[in-house]
C-alpha cells in the first residue's frame, strides 16, 4: 500500500499556486461553492465554472435573485470544491467573492450555456461573481486514474508499499 502519511508535497506560492488553480478548475469545471461560513450548515450549490485566470481568479454566473448572491453581500467569504474524479484531481479554495452586474463583464463571460437559467444575457437577473482565492490546497496525482488504480491494485493484492505518484499541497496566490 501506498504511504499516505509520506505521500509528496509541494507547497506553491504566487503564480505557480494561481497556475495549479486554473489547471485543476478548468478541467474539473463544476464546483461545489460554499457561501455563509460562519453559519451551520453553510450553504452549498453545485456551480460551473466560466473561466478561470491565470492568477486563479474564478468566474461564474449567477442570479441576482439568488441566496449565494445575498449571502456573498452579506459575507465575501466562500470555499469552492472541485473534484476531477477523471484523473484523481481534487482542489479547494477559500476566497473573496464580488458581484458584478456591469455589461461588460456580463458580456465577456456570457455562454449560451446559460440560456438554461435566465431570458438571454439581456436579463436582468444576469450578474457574474468573481472569486478572488486567498489559500487552498490541492491533491493530484500525477499517472491518471487507470495507473493509480493499477498501482492500489498491485499493493493490495501483494501487501507490498507502493508510490501512486500523487502529490499534495497549500496554495497562497498572489494578493492585488
Amino acid at each position: 500500500m501506498a504511504d499516505i502519511d509520506n505521500q509528496p508535497t509541494e507547497n506553491l506560492q504566487g503564480a505557480p499556486a494561481g497556475s495549479k488553480i486554473r489547471e485543476i478548475a478548468k478541467r474539473a469545471r463544476t464546483c461545489m461553492f460554499t457561501t455563509d461560513p460562519s453559519g451551520w450548515p453553510s450553504d452549498s450549490r453545485p456551480m460551473s465554472l466560466q473561466e478561470c485566470d491565470a492568477d486563479g481568479t474564478l468566474w461564474f454566473l449567477s442570479s441576482s435573485a439568488s441566496r449565494k448572491n445575498s449571502d456573498i453581500e452579506r459575507d465575501p467569504r466562500v470555499m469552492l470544491s472541485f473534484s476531477n474524479d477523471d484523473k484523481y484531481e481534487y482542489l479547494v479554495v477559500h476566497g473573496q467573492a464580488t458581484v458584478h452586474t456591469d455589461r461588460a463583464t456580463i458580456d465577456k463571460y456570457w455562454s449560451s450555456f446559460a440560456n438554461a437559467w435566465f431570458d438571454g444575457k439581456d436579463d436582468p437577473r444576469v450578474s457574474v461573481l468573481r472569486v478572488r482565492p486567498d489559500h487552498g490546497h490541492y491533491w493530484q496525482t500525477q499517472a491518471g486514474k487507470i495507473v493509480s488504480l493499477a498501482k492500489m491494485s498491485f499493493s493490495a493484492l501483494t501487501g507490498t508499499q507502493t508510490d501512486d505518484g500523487g502529490v499534495d499541497g497549500e496554495l497562497q496566490p498572489s494578493r492585488r
